[in-house]
C-alpha cells in the first residue's frame, strides 16, 4: 500500500531541539488555529486513577498541510519512584490526501516535550514584558527544566528560582540548569519566595490544588500555567485567573480542563464569559499586554495542532537527512 517511516527517539533528537525553529513551528501552529479552519476534536483521556495514570489521544488537521499526527500521550505520575518516566507515548503520521501512514514515530513523549516547552516561550514571546530578566519555575521535572530553557530563548533572562514539593530535586535541577544556561538559578523552599522577584513565572506540575496564590503574585508579572490539562489538576488560585489579564491555547478546551474551569466552578468568571486564544494574538486579533502593570495568564492545556506541528517538522526534517527504517507495507 505504500512507504512508512519508523523513526526512532534517537533519530527525532537529532533533528528537532528546542530551539528557535521549533518555537517558530509551534506559533504557527496558534495562528493557524485562529486563521484557518482547522479541525481539531476535542482530547479523548482515559483516566487509570489506581495507578495514577492517564492516557490522551490528540490529533488536529491544518489545511494545506499535507499531514496530520494523531498523538498517544500515557501519564502516569508514580512512575519516577519506579525509576521510569512519567510520560511517553508515540506520534502515528497520515497523509492528509489519501489516509495512508506515513511515519510512526516512536518518540516516548520527546516530540510531546519540545512542542509544549515552545508554546511556553510563545507565550512569554507574546505576554511577558520585554524586559523581563528573572524567572521562576514552579517544579523541577524534565517540563520544568525545558521551560526555563526556552525562556532563555525569546528575553534576556539572567537569574531564575525553582520550586519543587522536593527540595532536593529542585537543588539538583537547579545546579543542572545553571551550569547548562550559564545563568544564575537557585532553588527555594517556598513558593513565595520563588516568585518574589521574578517577572516570568511558569508553573509545570500534575497538581490537583492551587500552588500559585492570589498573594504570590504582584503587578507587572506574567504567569504561563502548563500542568492543568485535566478536569481534576489545578495549579492557579482560581482568584488570580479572574484578577488577571487572561489567555489560553483553546477556550473551549481551557472551558473544561484548563485553569479557567475552576474560576467558573467557583463563579469567578462566567461560564459564558469569552477570552483570547494566545493564536488571536499572534494574529493580531486581540491586543496582548497592554501596559507594564499587567498581570497576564496564559492557560496551556496543549492541543492537537502543536503535535500535527512538531510531527510534520520532524518528518520533513528526517526525509530531508535521510533518517529512519522504511518498511513498504
Amino acid at each position: 500500500m505504500g512507504d512508512i517511516t519508523i523513526l526512532t527517539e534517537a533519530e527525532l533528537r537529532s533533528q528537532i531541539q528546542l530551539d528557535l525553529a521549533a518555537i517558530e513551528c509551534v506559533e504557527q501552529a496558534f495562528d493557524a488555529l485562529a486563521t484557518r479552519a482547522v479541525v481539531m476534536p476535542p482530547i479523548m483521556r482515559l483516566d487509570i486513577v489506581e495507578h495514577n495514570g492517564e492516557i490522551d489521544v490528540k490529533t488536529a488537521y491544518i489545511p494545506g498541510v499535507d499531514s496530520l499526527a494523531i498523538k498517544i500521550s500515557p501519564g502516569f505520575f508514580d512512575n519516577p519512584d519506579l525509576g521510569l518516566p512519567s510520560i511517553n507515548g508515540l506520534m502515528v503520521l497520515f497523509s492528509t490526501r489519501t489516509g495512508l501512514v506515513e511515519a510512526l514515530l516512536l518518540d516516548n513523549g520527546y516530540l510531546t516535550d519540545i512542542r509544549t516547552a515552545a508554546a511556553g516561550a510563545v507565550a512569554a514571546r507574546c505576554l511577558a514584558r520585554t524586559d523581563s530578566r528573572s524567572a521562576a519555575i514552579i517544579g523541577a521535572g524534565r517540563q520544568a527544566q525545558l521551560q526555563l530553557e526556552a525562556l532563555t530563548l525569546v528575553r534576556d533572562i539572567e537569574s531564575a528560582t525553582l520550586w519543587a514539593r522536593d527540595f532536593d530535586k529542585a537543588e539538583a535541577a537547579a545546579a543542572t540548569l545553571g551550569k547548562r544556561l550559564g545563568i544564575s538559578v537557585r532553588a527555594c523552599d517556598n513558593i513565595a519566595a520563588a516568585t518574589a522577584d521574578a517577572d516570568i513565572i511558569v508553573t509545570t506540575t500534575p497538581s490537583t490544588q492551587p500552588l500559585l496564590l492570589v498573594e504570590h503574585v504582584k503587578p507587572g508579572q506574567h504567569i504561563t500555567a502548563m500542568g492543568a490539562d485535566s478536569e481534576h489538576k489545578n495549579e492557579i488560585d482560581p482568584r488570580i485567573v479572574a484578577n488577571s489579564k487572561y489567555f489560553c491555547d483553546r477556550l473551549s478546551q481551557v472551558q473544561t480542563l484548563g485553569e479557567l474551569h475552576h474560576a467558573i466552578e467557583q463563579n469567578l468568571v462566567g461560564a459564558a464569559d469569552t477570552f483570547p486564544e494566545i493564536g488571536q494574538v499572534i494574529a493580531h486579533q486581540a491586543p496582548g499586554r497592554a501596559h507594564i502593570d499587567e498581570i497576564t495568564l496564559c492557560d496551556l492545556t496543549g492541543t492537537g495542532i502543536q503535535d500535527t506541528a512538531i510531527a510534520t517538522l520532524a518528518y520533513r526534517l528526517c526525509q530531508q537527512h535521510k533518517s529512519g527504517t522504511v518498511f513498504t507495507s
